[in-house]
């Protein structure tokens, strides 16, 4: 695991010099094609040292962080070629890596806490540095404020846990079960708020607005799982008072994801709309994880890496058509089918991805989540029809409006795509219905 990290830290003086934007790109393809022919062992940890190790859960969203961190450098092309700032930019992107790369494989609970909120500086600067409107110093405030607020108590939790058992390695806190109602809210809180759960979600549609789009991708993609992964972790030394208060949690994702869907109705803005949809599929997962079972673990995990891929490369259309007309209000991005015809099958593929149509992994991830929350209760079956149904509703919704209509007269440059854009986007949507042919590897971890 060092020789990576070491790659890594290798990389940062490639930043600053000139016309290397390319080059690092290249040498991210190459760490992640080394990453993945590492010998993996399915059933426990491998590469297995006293401060880094990797399981299933850490190899796969290693892999996704690699990946959307080169598809951010491949989507800001327009940084490079306006010369805003371009070395710094790579600079971010590589720490943002190293922090993400860190928070997914150390054993270390406190080291896992110091890179959970390290990663949040880089994304920070994202935002301010390369947003769009003056309005990205609030958004970039409510990020801070949230993630900071909901993170002290994880904070003095684990010093709690180490207090009682002096051990944070997350390997053998299996061992341990702590049922005090205190430290399981204190741990779960600032992993819920990163999800993010419906009523601590206000941050993320306001983030993803100001952002760029390298900012979003990121934001979509990884940052949100950050959440799903700690949950997956501390899931483990909490099992006894987490099944006497799930329900909780269940309920309010369930009828929040139901509440948003609807809301996603009433957006006007492209990006937030997209924001708005990731909140409703995190509420699937947090249910997921909740009810504590192997198939709510699997599918979970299966919806995180689909949605990280997918809503990626839905902020990377949005995007181009923001390059074209320099604006994300539905009423001006109309008819875009009568200019981009062939954007218009990428909107459709990965339009359809989001609502889990066959064959994505989003489809594999939310049958297995259904059918655990109806095995859980019958109840959930009313709230999970409605959630399916509205979400393939909003995603119709928006390709509806993009593409067809009459459209916008004021449009002064267009052209239908460059090869790149299309590279961009086979790469979202290729892994996303790919990786579901080897979903028995998944399989074999249950």
């Amino acid at each position: 695991m060092m020789k990576f990290l070491f790659m890594l830290l290798f990389m940062i003086p490639l930043c600053f010099k000139k016309n290397m934007f390319w080059m690092v790109q290249m040498m991210l393809f190459l760490l992640m094609f080394l990453f993945m022919s590492l010998n993996m062992n399915l059933f426990n940890y491998f590469n297995l040292s006293y401060m880094f190790s990797c399981d299933i859960l850490s190899f796969g969203l290693i892999l996704l962080s690699i990946w959307i961190c080169v598809l951010m450098i491949m989507a800001s092309e327009s940084l490079y070629k306006l010369n805003f700032y371009v070395n710094f930019f790579l600079f971010n992107v590589i720490i943002l890596l190293l922090m993400l790369y860190l928070t997914f494989s150390v054993m270390n609970l406190f080291m896992f806490y110091l890179f959970f909120e390290g990663s949040l500086i880089p994304t920070l600067m994202l935002i301010i540095g390369w947003g769009y409107q003056p309005e990205r110093i609030q958004a970039g405030m409510y990020l801070l404020f949230y993630t900071l607020f909901a993170s002290l108590p994880l904070l003095l939790g684990i010093f709690f846990i180490f207090n009682q058992t002096n051990c944070i390695m997350i390997y053998f806190l299996k061992f341990f079960n702590m049922n005090y109602y205190l430290l399981y809210v204190s741990m779960i809180l600032a992993f819920l708020v990163k999800m993010p759960m419906y009523m601590t979600h206000l941050w993320l549609p306001k983030a993803h607005v100001e952002a760029p789009v390298s900012g979003s991708m990121i934001l979509a993609g990884i940052m949100l799982k950050l959440g799903g992964y700690g949950l997956l972790r501390v899931m483990v030394f909490l099992q006894e008072v987490n099944m006497k208060l799930n329900y909780f949690w269940i309920v309010i994702s369930l009828l929040g994801g139901f509440y948003i869907s609807l809301k996603c109705f009433c957006q006007v803005d492209i990006k937030s709309l997209i924001a708005y949809s990731s909140v409703a599929h995190m509420s699937f997962v947090i249910s997921g994880i909740m009810i504590m079972n192997y198939w709510g673990f699997l599918g979970s995990y299966l919806l995180m890496i689909g949605h990280g891929l997918c809503s990626s490369g839905m902020f990377c259309l949005a995007n181009i058509n923001y390059e074209r007309l320099n604006s994300r209000s539905l009423l001006i991005n109309k008819g875009m089918i009568n200019f981009m015809p062939s954007m218009s099958l990428w909107w459709f593929l990965l339009l359809s991805s989001n609502m889990a149509a066959p064959p994505s992994l989003n489809l594999m991830g939310e049958i297995m989540l259904i059918s655990t929350l109806v095995s859980w209760s019958s109840f959930t079956m009313l709230m999970l029809m409605l959630i399916s149904f509205f979400s393939a509703g909003y995603s119709l919704y928006l390709y509806s409006y993009t593409q067809h209509g009459k459209y916008y007269s004021g449009i002064y440059s267009f052209y239908l795509g460059t090869s790149r854009e299309y590279l961009l986007l086979m790469l979202h949507w290729l892994p996303l219905n790919i990786l579901v042919l080897k979903i028995d590897y998944s399989m074999i971890w249950i």
